[in-house]
């Protein structure tokens, strides 16, 4: 009889302390968000998806009453900005804008403060856009078979830059120069705005970056442009060939952007985020401002979001391993 009360009284314990917990978290829900919300850019200002996340920002914090700040933690492949976000509160006020630089820096570097994939929560896959093979006008190519050819004629002494060790721009090179014999020397940079300066001044001779930030460079006849990295062409470069078309089969990348909390964060959190962040790209403001900028909007769902995160993981681990390329 002894024990049977004992057990009694542990159960009523137990559903009492699993009632505070849901109702706790259910307040919190309820309430979210109180406060302002910050969302960590992992890279420089005026970068591909820096723009972008600013304009959803400024909406989002519209619909949720609440401000949503922008702040900018550049560095190492993207790792810096994504550790703070990965040890913060699961609790809604600290987001991540994560990229294929996430995706790339998960098998690019051995040994990370955080896992890439368990210690996150997915919101939402915002959108993809394809990057751009450009080069200053000094180099005599106007065609990305030009240019291959100059760099076969000069192996070892053209340079292309990125945004940084790890990203996008740096396993979009590197995956093409591998495809097509180019031995060229990679600059890493801290972010895509020193990039594109050191671009346009010739220091370097080639990038591959986002679409967004390079159309009025080009338009402006201070980039050539030579090839897009997506499966069709832009938009807002018609007359600019993929990859493909090119005559290097089968290449293909996108610079996305989607938005992750910590681990933990209650789903009714999430779904909030989830629901006010569609509702922002649908706005018709965000939706020219989007297609002005070459972006493609997905606004997935967070399980989707999840799946094209391990994907993309899966993808670029194997160009890692098929290119060699390293942190250096």
């Amino acid at each position: 009889m002894q024990r049977l009360a004992v057990k009694s009284t542990l159960i009523r314990i137990f559903a009492i302390v699993a009632v505070a917990l849901f109702v706790g978290t259910s307040a919190r829900a309820d309430d979210y968000p109180s406060r302002a919300i910050r969302v960590i850019v992992p890279f420089s200002p005026g970068g591909a998806v820096d723009g972008p996340m600013r304009l959803i920002a400024q909406e989002l914090g519209k619909r949720l009453g609440q401000p949503v700040v922008v702040e900018n933690k550049p560095g190492a492949g993207a790792t810096i900005g994504t550790d703070v976000v990965a040890k913060s509160a699961p609790d809604g006020y600290t987001l991540l804008l994560a990229s294929q630089t996430n995706a790339i820096s998960a098998t690019l570097y051995a040994k990370l403060p955080f896992d890439p994939i368990a210690d996150f929560t997915p919101i939402t896959l915002i959108g993809r856009e394809p990057g751009v093979v450009v080069v200053n006008p000094k180099v005599p190519a106007n065609t990305l078979q030009e240019f291959i050819a100059y760099v076969k004629a000069h192996p070892g002494e053209v340079d292309y830059a990125s945004s940084g060790n790890g990203s996008g721009q740096h396993l979009f090179a590197a995956l093409l120069a591998s495809r097509t014999g180019m031995q060229m020397n990679h600059v890493p940079y801290r972010g895509s705005g020193h990039a594109t300066t050191d671009l346009l001044a010739g220091v370097v001779a080639m990038a591959i970056p986002g679409t967004a930030g390079m159309v009025g460079h080009i338009r402006a006849g201070k980039l050539r442009a030579l090839a897009v990295t997506g499966a069709r062409r832009s938009p807002q470069l018609p007359d600019v060939p993929t990859v493909i078309e090119s005559g290097v089969p089968g290449y293909e990348a996108y610079v996305w952007m989607g938005l992750l909390a910590p681990k933990g964060t209650p789903a009714p959190i999430v779904e909030r985020l989830h629901r006010e962040t569609l509702a922002v790209l649908g706005e018709d403001d965000v939706k020219r401002y989007m297609a002005n900028a070459g972006i493609e909007i997905v606004g997935s769902t967070p399980a989707e979001f999840g799946k094209f995160f391990r994907d993309e993981k899966a993808l670029w681990a194997k160009v890692i391993h098929d290119t060699g390329a390293h942190i250096e």
